[in-house]
């Protein structure tokens, strides 16, 4: 299967990378590590095993890139409302689209502006980040979980779990709101405590007043989960997230780093909407709500950001 990555960033670069160097034709799309990637290639720089693709099909606009079989949507979701323009010239009539981004609701929007469109969840379970342009950096993790949304091609979609799997990637399939709000669970406290507290994971585990509050939070996302009828999450979950970011090496999450660079924060998909459904269900998350206000008025006063 031929697949195109739009937004090859720590994600996209590293899953997109770990495909081509397995053997699948992979065009990436750029923007600021354009002309370096062109001629000088991607290095992963990965606590799996380093290594480098020193001939890369890279483009600076999805115009000039070949339809595909796959495309893996790896951009924040504060540039979504490209999509209607970026997804158009790589798409055919079987195209599956892969969402691999934070949030609740991305799949249910990206529909709407493309009728018809087969969609996937892709749920990356990961620290990685580009560092600098051409160049990635894997601290630890790596694996991804697809649920599907709206894919009819049932072929397809194995072939996607297969060619992941073959490239080295710990794959698995999860019913598709069970995938998202499992990666919620996580998303939803630690991503914007780091940005409240100014602060990486490891440090709102070892102080306890923050383990606790981080814990509660992620019960509030089970609560509404299971209020909702997903099924598969339960309180032992949580005891797996919270062991899991014991081990991981001290890490900025997305909003993180995108606050620290003066980036636009993810909100809307990681906050607003989940809380929103949990609202229109009669359910709460008042830790999560305020958590929610402090990010908005943060983001409010660091106006001055530059999308990217």
């Amino acid at each position: 299967m031929r697949y195109a990555v739009i937004g090859t960033g720590g994600i996209g670069g590293y899953y997109g990378a770990k495909l081509a160097k397995s053997g699948k034709e992979v065009h990436f799309l750029l923007r600021s590590a354009y002309e370096q990637v062109k001629e000088h290639g991607l290095q992963v720089d990965s606590c799996d095993g380093s290594f480098c693709l020193p001939h890369v099909n890279a483009y600076n606009n999805t115009a000039d890139m070949p339809k595909a079989d796959v495309v893996l949507v790896c951009l924040k979701t504060t540039n979504n409302y490209k999509l209607s323009e970026m997804l158009p010239p790589l798409l055919k009539d079987d195209t599956v689209v892969v969402m691999i981004q934070n949030g609740i609701g991305v799949e249910q929007d990206v529909e709407r502006m493309l009728p018809g469109i087969q969609l996937v969840a892709g749920l990356a379970f990961i620290c990685t980040a580009m560092t600098e342009p051409g160049r990635v950096n894997h601290q630890c993790y790596g694996s991804i979980n697809f649920g599907n949304y709206s894919c009819r091609d049932q072929e397809r979609f194995s072939q996607l779990v297969t060619d992941f799997t073959v490239a080295g990637i710990q794959t698995g399939i999860v019913e598709y709101q069970e995938a998202r709000w499992r990666k919620a669970v996580w998303n939803m406290p630690f991503n914007g405590m780091t940005v409240a507290l100014n602060t990486q994971t490891d440090l709102l585990l070892k102080t306890p007043s923050t383990r606790a509050l981080i814990r509660e939070q992620m019960m509030e996302v089970v609560s509404t989960a299971n209020a909702l009828g997903v099924k598969g999450i339960d309180e032992s979950f949580i005891d797996k997230m919270i062991q899991m970011t014991d081990e991981m090496t001290p890490y900025s999450p997305s909003m993180k780093l995108d606050f620290d660079f003066h980036r636009q924060m993810e909100i809307e998909y990681l906050y607003t909407k989940p809380i929103a459904i949990a609202h229109e269900a009669g359910l709460r998350m008042p830790k999560l709500e305020m958590l929610e206000a402090e990010l908005r008025f943060i983001e409010e006063n660091n106006k001055g950001y530059e999308n990217s």
